[in-house]
This record gives structure tokens, C-alpha cells and sequence, in this order.
């Protein structure tokens, strides 16, 4: 009998069996996906702050440690690639004398570092190095230095060295050193008590030479020489950046207690992924912020879609109640229903998951992500069907049918405005949070506990119910009839009046689906809405890292501006700008100095609004172009100067003409938190025009280009006409995004976005088309007497159309004002992810479109059938009913 009934529900009632587990696969295939993202995500997350690092572990050894030993004790903890011995030396200062005979000039800087590199050293860690000028190996000097002492290639530089007579070297290159900060970390040093910049003044010597130099003074002053191993792991780590933060952590204290306090291991790689961690808690709140509801959304969908056979199922176990079957057949027939609407459901959703998984995620679904998203479909389809067959069972016995029937009054959440409340209480909740102070992810550094706010959650779900409840009391009184009649009039015309009095009886139904509808058009514009100012966010991040389309980096040596014409007339260029980089002693500390045309930046690049403090960025490059000794100072800057609005800031600069730093009057007009290319903490500001003037330099060494379309060729184009500059570097938009994406950028925010916005259509054309369907199908036999009463097709599309309206028109209405407070409330409680945050939100208005051409077109698809059922014949509509 079992297996009869399933033929027969297949061919009766196919919409309830395919529109049931169509919402299993689709709430199944949705978890899975989302889950395979968010672990796709940590892997590449750990992957990247892994191959960030240019030294894993940097092992300050002690007086009395041994190198073998040391070695020893790091091969026995971990696998290892490499570990080399780097000598560090303090030299009290750096001088040179440079010019022709006759006009010699002698430049003398302040305390330096000395590097001993042994062979192989770049090879091995090539990060640590970029060659400018020059060799790559032997006596090399940092950009900063030769800049500072005014030196080339073949000109010596003489190091005054402690307890012993100075030495002189000669200099066979300039180098850049990229990740200075943590070349020179204190290792070992208290937190608070290490130096906050890396030295500027820095020689590089082969470590023969570095020992034999150094020897002297390592015997006078032991404290100013220091050896260290620089260590590449082999080890492999775990995908979760926080296990493998765990692991690296534990492997240098087991390297530190081997060594029994003889050295200090400087573990860079777990602070990489100590600052990792946050981006896979990020991932893991988009995961509940953006993926979540639409899997709840998925599983509302089946179960109304199995809830609005609630009739059809009454019927039947009535009629097999009157044939003589017992309740424990009925529900075994439901349960084979459940069974069999869960093997269509969550196979299909598992293989379209699986198919999509490559192109969505990036690599094959795994099978965890496989595995509790089965078993979500599994009790979802038991729970749809299951449990309407019960209530079905429940209300077909004689007890049940002569129940006394009582007018229902207002629900209890009306009653006692559940709806006002829980507005109120995610506007507090965002209140607080826009407070200041509030942080969505705990992960304090070095701990390797982490966590997220769970009261975070509050404030969108919140606003989620609170305006779901809202729009169902809001529709409760549309639906009354005289407001209904007047809003009926366009689409059902002089049968407006009947069709809200017939609309009005079903207020109950057609408020759960128009509530289900407004809730996916929530769904679907909150998460595009997000997405979309995400990613135009992560574009403003990209030009404030890159500066423009394409930048040409050049230096003092060769600056990049010198071919500012010939870059300038690059097909695909459509303006170019110049922007001068240098340094700046402001007192004792050195800081990056850009200047700027002020009125022609922002043909190249953009500024946004919070780059500046108390103005916005027309006003404040307007005041900077207004004076021409103008300049904007860093936040830092201001509190450890004490500076005020108005004050006379005197700053030296390096002269090209006296090859010496000069004193160069500044005024100080306001603050500046971030600007293109500039570094995170302490810079300057200035006009270029000025800056040119006063050091006597008007070369640029920065080149920003705006291009129109692809920047490929003109990065090709760019490389060439630059190609005789030693040092320069061209870059692009796109390759400034991968450089510094953040952790959450690492998951590949577009994969998420593409799984989120792709099932938003299918959601919202889910609970448009076929709840609207359902509802239709479960009405057929009034529509049909109704035809052979004598109604026409277009009395009948009026009662259609306004059943369409009022599900489909209001619950989307309604389902679009959700979706923007609930975008905004996600784009304020996740501004960790931004940087800088978003000035607004942001529509993506094509997406939206689709959204509403799905969902037209779902409801004209339902309303099309519900029409042409509606034709059969009366006999043949009661006898399949």
C-alpha cells in the first residue's frame, strides 16, 4: 500500500512532493556551500599568513648559547626548511663623504645597525630584500641610508663602531628592506618597551666580513653584538588559523624550554596568524550574520510550502479514516512522504552543492560540509511532513470535529506589541554599539582563546522579527476591507470590493505569505546591499593601498616623475599626477612626507570623507591648496607634539642642492587619518609645489595613473618606458587587492556573495511563485465553480491578481524596508571588516532588478497555471480533489 500511495501522491499532488523537497535541496545545497566557504576560507587564510612571512622564527641567541645547540634543539621540535645565523651590530653613527675634488661635502647620521648576512640568506628568505641599485650581494646600504648619507654604488660609507676605531666599507648596492619591522623586532624585549619604528640608517655585510669587523667590539662591548637564527618551518599547519596559531606557539616555547632559557624565540609566524584569527572570526559572523537567515529562510520556504497542503492533508486522512485505516497507517504513509521527499531533497541539494562547490569555494565539497547539512534536510523534511500528517491525523477524528469553533481574537505578540519592543531593542542594542568602544570579535593578542559578541546578534535578529511582526499587524489592517478595496482598484478593477471581502476571510493565509515573501526580500536586499558596499569598500582600500589605477614607484635616485610625459600619453591613460614621496624629521622622528597637487588629486585617485578629521575631503584639500606651506599631520603626530590648529611647524628636509637637511617652515591646518600610499601611523601632508620649492628638488617620485580600461596594458607600457630607472616598481589596482587583503578578503568575499545572492533568487522566486502557487492550487476548486458559475477569465484574473498583490506587492514592500535597516544594521555592526568604513550604503540596483524580474516572473508562472486549472471541468476538479 505504501508504495501505491507514493505513485499516486507523485502523480496527484507533484507540486507538494517536488515544492517540498525543492526547499530541502535548496536549504540543504545552501548550508552546505556556506559551510564549505567558511572552511575553504580558513585554509586560505592560513595559507596566506603563512606565505606573508618573510622569516618564521627569528631565535635571539644569548651569551652563553651555543649555535649548534640551538639548531639541535630547533630541527628536534619541527621540521625545517632553513636556519641561518644573522649577526646583528649597534654602530653609534654612519658617516660619508661624497662630491667631485675640490667640493666634497660629508654626511653624518645618527645611531645605525649592522647586518651580517650569510651566503644563501636571500635565496632563502627573499622577501627580506629587494635589490635597487646595484649588486644584490656584498656591502649593501638601505634606501633610506643612501638617501640620508647621499651615497651610490663605489662610494664609502665609514662605521663608527663602539670600543674600537671606526671602519669604512665600500658600497656595492642599495637595497629596500620590506619587512624592516620585523627584521629588527626586539626580540625578547617587553611588550611597550621595544622600539616602535626600525632603525633608518641600516648596512648589510656578508657575515665573514661582519665577524671579522666586529670582532673588537663584540670583545669591548658584548651588548652591542647579537647573533640570531632566522628560521624557515617545514612543519604543516592546520586550516584554522587559530589551531595553527596554537601550534606555532606551542613549538617555539617547546624550541625556548630545549634550550633551558638560552634563547628567545621571535615567532613572527604566529603573530601573522595571531592577527589571522580575527579574520576567521569575521568569516564565521558573516557565516551568522548573511548565511544563516537565509538558511532559516530556506527551511520557512519548505514548511510553508508542506503548510499550505494543510487542507489537502486533512482531507485525506479523513477519507482514509473513513475507509477504515488507523492513525499508526496515516502516519506511516506520511512518514514514507517525509522519507521520500527527503531523499530527493537532500541528494539533489548534496549534488548541486557538490557541482558548485569548485567554482563557488574553490575546491571540492569535503565531507563535513556534506555531512550535517544532510542531516539539517533530513529533519526538515521530516519535520514538514511529519508533522502537518499529525495535526491532519489529530483533526479528522470525530472528537476534534465536535470541538465547538471560537471566533480567534488578537494574537497574544499583538496583544503585547512584541513587535514595538523588539524595534526598540535593536535600536538600543545599534545605539550602544555606535557608542563607541564596541568590538564584534575578542581576540586579544597573544591569547589563544578567541571569540564573538554573541549580544552582536541581537540587534539584526531583532530587527528581523520586530519587523516581520510589525508588517503582519500592518497587513492584518490592510487587509480590512475597505482599505483593501481602494488598493485593489488598479489591479482587479470594478471587482475590487468583492475580491477584498473574499480576501479579507483569508487574512490569516495571506498574511504567513506575504510575511514569508517580505522576509526573502529582506534577505535579498540586506545581503546584496552589504556585498555590494563591501566590495566598493574593498576597492577604496585597494586605491588607498595603491594610490590610483596604476602607480609608478619610483625613488630619490630615480624618481619616477622624470617620466611623467611619456606615461602621460600611455593609450588607456585618461589623467596622470604626480605625488612626491620623502621623509621628514619631525623633531627626532623620521616620517613619510607626500605632497600633492591639491586641485588635481582626485582626477587620479579618491579621497574619502573619514581620511580626515572634523572635515570632508573637498574642504580639506581646498584648505591645503589655499596655502601653499599647508600641512596635515597624522593623529599620533598631533598627541606626541602636542600640536594645535594654526601652530608653525618646523620639519628638516634633505636639500638636493646642499646634499644636507634644511628647516622647512610648515602650518599645521588639520589632521589626516589615512592617505593614499601613506603608511598606517605617522605621515605628512603637504603641497608639492612647496615641497619642490624648498628642497630644491621639483622631480616626483611617484607617478599616478587613472585608466579607462584594462590596466594591463598600461602596466606593460609603464614597465617599459621605465625599464632603465633602477628601483622602480608599477602596480596595479587589482594586484594591490590581493597584496593587502585583509583576512576576510582571504576567504574570497565574492564566492560568498555569489552563493548568498544566487539563492536570494531562488528564495525570493520560491516564496513568491510557489507559496503564491500552493495557495492558488489549494483554492482551484472555488475558482473553478466559480467558472462554471459563468465567471469570466477576467473576473476570474481579478480574484488572482488581488490574492498575487496582496502576497507578492505588500510582502515585498514591506520586505524591502526590512532589508534596509537590516543592511544598514550589518554594515555598522561589521565595520571591523572595513577599512576605511563606508561613508553609506550601497544598492546594487542591477542585481535588484533581477531580483524583481524573478520574482514577476515567478508570480505570472503561478498565476498562469492557477488560470488555466481553473478551466477544467467541475466534475473532474472535485473528483482529483
Amino acid at each position: 500500500m505504501t508504495g501505491a500511495w507514493l505513485r499516486g501522491l507523485l502523480a496527484r499532488r507533484p507540486l507538494r512532493v517536488w515544492g517540498t523537497a525543492a526547499g530541502v535541496a535548496l536549504t540543504t545545497a545552501f548550508l552546505a556551500l556556506l559551510l564549505g566557504f567558511i572552511a575553504t576560507g580558513r585554509a586560505n587564510m592560513t595559507a596566506r599568513a603563512a606565505a606573508s612571512v618573510p622569516v618564521d622564527w627569528q631565535v635571539q641567541l644569548g651569551a652563553q648559547a651555543s649555535v649548534p645547540a640551538a639548531l639541535q634543539a630547533i630541527r628536534a621540535a619541527t621540521p625545517i626548511r632553513a636556519a641561518l645565523r644573522v649577526g646583528y651590530a649597534d654602530v653609534a653613527a654612519l658617516s660619508a663623504v661624497t662630491g667631485v675634488p675640490g667640493q666634497t661635502t660629508t654626511q653624518t647620521t645618527g645611531a645605525g645597525k649592522v647586518l651580517g648576512l650569510p651566503p644563501g640568506y636571500a635565496a632563502a628568505f627573499p622577501a627580506q630584500l629587494r635589490p635597487l641599485v646595484g649588486a644584490a650581494q656584498g656591502v649593501l646600504v638601505s634606501q633610506q641610508t643612501a638617501a640620508n648619507l647621499h651615497v651610490a654604488v663605489g662610494d664609502r660609507v665609514t662605521m663608527t663602531r663602539y670600543g674600537a676605531p671606526p671602519v669604512a666599507v665600500t658600497v656595492a648596492g642599495v637595497v629596500d628592506l620590506p619587512a624592516a619591522d620585523s627584521l629588527f623586532q626586539a626580540v625578547g624585549a617587553p611588550k611597550g618597551l621595544a622600539p616602535q619604528a626600525p632603525p633608518d640608517n641600516v648596512v648589510l655585510l656578508p657575515r665573514g666580513l661582519f665577524d671579522s669587523v666586529f670582532a673588537p667590539q663584540r670583545l669591548a662591548r658584548p651588548d652591542t653584538v647579537r647573533e640570531q637564527l632566522h628560521v624557515r618551518l617545514a612543519t604543516p599547519l592546520p586550516g584554522d588559523p587559530g589551531r595553527a596559531f596554537a601550534l606555532v606557539g606551542r613549538l617555539a616555547n617547546n624550541v625556548e624550554a630545549r634550550l633551558a632559557g638560552s634563547a628567545v624565540v621571535g615567532n613572527t609566524l604566529g603573530a601573522t596568524l595571531d592577527g589571522a584569527r580575527e579574520g576567521a572570526l569575521y568569516a564565521q559572523a558573516l557565516f551568522l550574520f548573511l548565511g544563516l537567515p537565509g538558511a532559516l529562510l530556506a527551511a520557512a520556504v519548505t514548511l510553508s510550502v508542506a503548510g499550505a497542503s494543510g487542507t489537502q492533508r486533512a482531507g485525506e486522512a479523513a477519507l482514509l479514516r473513513v475507509r477504515g485505516a488507523a492513525e499508526g497507517l496515516i502516519l506511516r504513509l506520511g512518514a514514507a512522504e517525509a522519507l521520500t521527499v527527503a531523499a530527493l531533497g537532500v541528494l539533489s541539494g548534496l549534488g548541486a552543492a557538490a557541482l558548485l562547490a569548485p567554482g563557488v569555494t574553490g575546491t571540492p565539497l569535503s565531507g563535513t560540509a556534506a555531512l550535517w547539512p544532510g542531516l539539517a534536510g533530513l529533519g526538515l523534511a521530516l519535520g514538514a511532513v511529519l508533522l502537518p500528517t499529525l495535526s491532519a491525523v489529530r483533526s479528522s477524528t470525530v472528537a476534534a470535529q465536535r470541538q465547538a469553533v471560537r471566533r480567534s481574537g488578537r494574537p497574544l505578540w499583538q496583544r503585547l506589541y512584541l513587535d514595538a519592543l523588539l524595534l526598540v531593542l535593536a535600536g538600543a542594542v545599534l545605539w550602544r554599539s555606535a557608542a563607541g568602544g564596541y568590538q564584534l570579535v575578542l581576540a586579544p593578542e597573544g591569547v589563544t582563546q578567541a571569540s564573538i559578541q554573541i549580544e552582536a546578534f541581537v540587534a539584526p535578529l531583532a530587527l528581523w522579527l520586530g519587523g516581520t511582526l510589525l508588517a503582519l499587524r500592518l497587513l492584518g489592517a490592510l487587509l480590512r476591507r475597505h482599505v483593501l478595496q481602494a488598493l485593489l482598484r488598479p489591479v482587479s478593477g470594478r471587482l475590487s470590493g468583492m475580491v477584498a471581502a473574499a480576501l479579507e476571510r483569508q487574512g490569516g493565509v495571506l498574511s504567513r505569505g506575504a510575511a514569508l515573501v517580505a522576509l526573502a526580500a529582506a534577505f535579498a536586499l540586506s545581503t546584496s546591499a552589504f556585498n555590494a558596499t563591501y566590495n566598493d569598500q574593498a576597492r577604496v582600500d585597494a586605491i588607498l593601498t595603491n594610490g590610483a589605477d596604476v602607480t609608478v614607484s619610483g625613488n630619490a635616485a630615480a624618481p619616477a616623475g622624470s617620466q611623467l610625459p611619456a606615461l602621460r600619453r600611455l593609450p588607456g591613460v585618461s589623467a596622470a599626477q604626480p605625488l612626491i614621496h620623502r621623509y621628514a624629521y619631525v623633531g627626532a622622528d623620521l616620517q613619510d612626507i607626500y605632497g600633492i597637487d591639491a586641485r588635481h588629486f582626485t582626477e587620479v585617485s579618491s579621497l574619502s570623507n573619514s581620511y580626515f578629521k572634523d572635515q570632508g575631503a573637498q574642504a580639506a584639500l581646498a584648505k591645503l591648496a589655499a596655502r601653499p606651506d599647508a600641512l596635515y599631520v597624522s593623529q599620533e603626530t598631533v598627541n606626541d607634539y602636542n600640536l594645535s590648529l594654526g601652530d608653525s611647524v618646523r620639519l628638516r628636509l634633505l636639500n638636493a642642492r646642499t646634499h644636507a637637511y634644511g628647516v622647512v617652515p610648515f602650518t599645521f591646518v588639520g589632521v589626516v587619518r589615512e592617505f593614499p600610499t601613506a603608511p598606517k601611523d605617522s605621515f605628512l601632508v603637504a603641497n608639492a609645489a612647496y615641497l619642490a620649492q624648498r628642497t630644491g628638488n621639483p622631480l616626483p617620485e611617484v607617478a599616478l595613473l587613472k585608466v579607462g580600461g584594462d590596466p594591463q596594458p598600461v602596466v606593460d607600457g609603464a614597465r617599459r618606458i621605465t625599464q632603465a630607472l633602477p628601483g622602480v616598481q608599477v602596480t596595479d589596482l587589482q594586484g594591490a587587492r590581493v597584496r593587502v587583503s585583509s583576512g576576510l578578503t582571504a576567504v574570497n568575499l565574492a564566492g560568498l556573495s555569489r552563493i548568498e545572492l544566487g539563492f536570494a533568487v531562488l528564495l525570493l522566486a520560491g516564496a513568491t511563485g510557489l507559496v503564491l502557487a500552493l495557495g492558488l492550487a489549494e483554492r482551484q476548486r472555488t475558482f473553478t465553480v466559480l467558472g462554471a458559475l459563468g465567471a469570466s477569465s477576467r473576473q476570474l484574473g481579478a480574484f488572482l491578481n488581488g490574492e498575487a498583490f496582496v502576497i507578492v506587492g505588500l510582502g515585498g514592500a514591506f520586505g524591502l524596508l526590512i532589508g534596509l535597516g537590516v543592511a544598514q544594521t550589518l554594515v555598522k555592526l561589521l565595520q571591523g571588516v572595513f577599512d576605511p568604513p563606508p561613508e553609506g550604503l550601497l544598492l546594487p540596483w542591477a542585481y535588484l532588478g533581477a531580483l524583481l524580474i524573478s520574482a514577476l516572473a515567478s508570480t505570472l508562472c503561478a498565476v498562469a497555471l492557477a488560470r488555466r486549472a481553473s478551466t477544467r471541468r467541475v466534475t473532474e476538479v472535485l473528483r482529483a480533489s
